[in-house]
């Protein structure tokens, strides 16, 4: 049977080098963000048990990790501090002398060049594990963004370049900005977790810093799975308030709304490819019932094209890894 084909598509899949040319979207090692568990002590690197292939690590190893990174081609780190001093009050989270701003300070000697974030949030340094302070049996809002402030600003004189507030209270960004600008920090950028959602896919990573809530849940101040419209109001409202960078998390399961927000605003838009996502490319390759490698690519790549202009993700140095060896 004869074919009337005016065009056939195949033409331009037929070799590597045509699929090269033609390909619409790539992932680099220049787009990744490596999150990173920090810990007390010295020569530690210790497996996460909920997160295999991951580690918390003491400030010398996270240095040594620093220049990995960089020989890799990653241009960023973003630090959890894995704390065992916790209080209702989480004075921890802005001291000077605590666990992440000595972090930053070790890291920006010995890198300068690594661009260096660090999470905003109560929630590793609280004994309930929620992101705000809690009164009255309230997780409340305003009095957290207080604390928040302190802790960017302690950030912010460590040396971060980017503070990145997951907490979702309302009105933060702006809060942080104002007391980033009035320190004499205006050139600290906020990454803000514009989108995040009330996801059942971050139980690995509460594991890996001891932060699950001892009671009740997140669901209000994180995202409802459900809404996407609501996503773009609290976009539009970080941006108002001086976001720099905008996330979309977790990142696989919320591609649509990722290319959303990439529609809807010209800010850099970030997603995080959470513990969870992680996790179940990790357990299927073990079981042997997935190729971990390609697995992992092709959810970077998905991450991409949805609109992702930077991918938080702990596969960054494998990826980084096999990104170079390719042609």
């Amino acid at each position: 049977m004869a074919l009337d084909l005016t065009y056939r598509p195949r033409r331009l899949r037929r070799t590597e080098a045509l699929r090269t040319l033609v390909r619409e979207t790539t992932v680099l090692p220049g787009d990744l963000i490596f999150p990173m568990f920090v810990t007390e002590g010295t020569g530690v690197r210790e497996p996460i048990d909920t997160m295999p292939g991951q580690f918390r690590v003491s400030i010398d190893e996270l240095v040594r990790e620093g220049h990995d990174l960089l020989e890799l081609g990653i241009p960023a780190v973003n630090l959890f501090g894995y704390s065992e001093q916790k209080n209702d009050l989480a004075t921890e989270a802005h001291n000077p002398q605590g666990l992440i701003p000595r972090a930053v300070r070790a890291l920006k000697q010995a890198c300068p060049e690594l661009c260096v974030q660090t999470d905003v949030a109560l929630d590793p340094y609280t004994e309930h594990g929620h992101d705000g302070l809690v009164i009255n049996g309230e997780i409340v809002n305003d009095e957290t963004v207080e604390v928040l402030c302190r802790m960017a600003v302690t950030h912010a004189e460590a040396g971060a370049d980017w503070v990145a507030p997951s907490d979702m209270m309302d009105g933060r960004v702006g809060a942080i900005r104002e007391a980033l600008d009035a320190t004499g920090f205006e050139r600290v950028g906020i990454l803000a977790y514009s989108a995040k959602y009330a996801s059942c896919f971050y139980g690995p990573f509460r594991g890996a810093l001891k932060s699950a809530p001892k009671k009740g849940d997140k669901k209000t101040y994180q995202m409802d799975p459900a809404n996407v419209r609501e996503a773009l109001k609290e976009i539009a409202l970080d941006v108002a308030e001086g976001a720099d960078v905008v996330m979309v998390k977790p990142a696989l399961a919320y591609l649509d709304v990722i290319a959303a927000v990439r529609a809807s605003c010209d800010v850099p838009v970030a997603a995080y490819n959470v513990s969870g996502e992680y996790c179940m490319i990790m357990a299927a390759a073990e079981k042997g019932w997935i190729d971990a490698d390609r697995a992992m690519l092709e959810t970077l790549l998905a991450i991409k094209r949805a609109g992702a202009d930077m991918i938080l993700t702990y596969f960054a140095k494998r990826a980084a890894t096999l990104l170079r060896q390719k042609p």
